[in-house]
């Protein structure tokens, strides 16, 4: 499969990832990339930039080497109302957001509890993206969670970096099977993001293309082939893309 963009990465701004958002915006061009999108974390990640960081995003091109920049988020969901620890007027002046469950920032809690805080966060109007719901240390119904997102036009996340051996979540691979067998069943839109933190990895797609062969996914269902298809994730019409 051709992957067009890779909207979950991280620089230094994230304070655990190692790369500036040039050395990722170079490695992006580099692997042919038509679309990049920064989404560095929140506020309530320890070492994170304050959210004043997302505020001055106009600065940054929306072109560079004729790829398309596009300005995100990486939210924290903090509790299991599926409140974020990012202002709806910060997100509102982003192109897209991102909303995540870390053990760093909030506990696991039970099936249910874990379930309302996905649905809780997906009346977000700026959320249109649920990353990487296949940490076992937070259990769910990824069929219900697909259900779900197809019936409220959500997209869910098939993470590279989860499908990595060393990945710190629990059972990543075998949660992310999951996901893609409900997604397939309810017609549930899925985006595939390398979650980098290094800028070699940067638009590495093996995992998930691997992944995705292998379950013979619909690729019509996944949003990478298509630019026209990127802007279901969204907040905001791109007057150049």
């Amino acid at each position: 499969m051709k992957f067009l963009f890779d909207l979950h990465t991280h620089t230094i701004a994230s304070g655990h990832a190692y790369s500036t958002l040039k050395e990722n915006m170079d490695e992006a061009v580099a692997k042919g990339l038509l679309a990049y999108g920064f989404s560095d974390h929140s506020e309530a990640v320890p070492g994170a930039f304050k959210n004043i960081y997302f505020m001055n995003f106009k600065v940054i091109p929306r072109r560079y080497k004729d790829m398309l920049i596009l300005r995100g988020v990486e939210a924290n969901i903090m509790d299991f109302k599926g409140n974020l620890d990012i202002e709806d007027d910060i997100l509102k002046r982003l192109d897209y957001a991102i909303a995540s469950l870390h053990t760093i920032c909030r506990d696991p809690g039970t099936l249910q509890e874990n379930m309302d805080a996905y649905f809780g966060v997906m009346s977000n109007p700026y959320v249109k993206i649920i990353g990487h719901p296949d940490d076992g240390r937070y259990p769910i119904d990824h069929d219900e969670l697909a259900k779900e997102a197809k019936k409220r036009g959500i997209v869910l996340e098939l993470n590279n970096s989860s499908l990595n051996p060393n990945s710190a979540r629990l059972n990543g691979r075998e949660n992310a099977i999951k996901l893609i067998e409900a997604a397939k069943k309810h017609g549930t839109s899925i985006i595939c993001n390398t979650d980098s933190h290094f800028a070699d990895y940067v638009g590495g797609f093996e995992n998930c293309d691997l992944l995705l062969n292998q379950m013979d996914f619909p690729e019509e269902l996944v949003l990478n082939n298509s630019m026209e298809k990127l802007k279901m994730v969204l907040n905001k019409n791109i007057d150049d893309m």
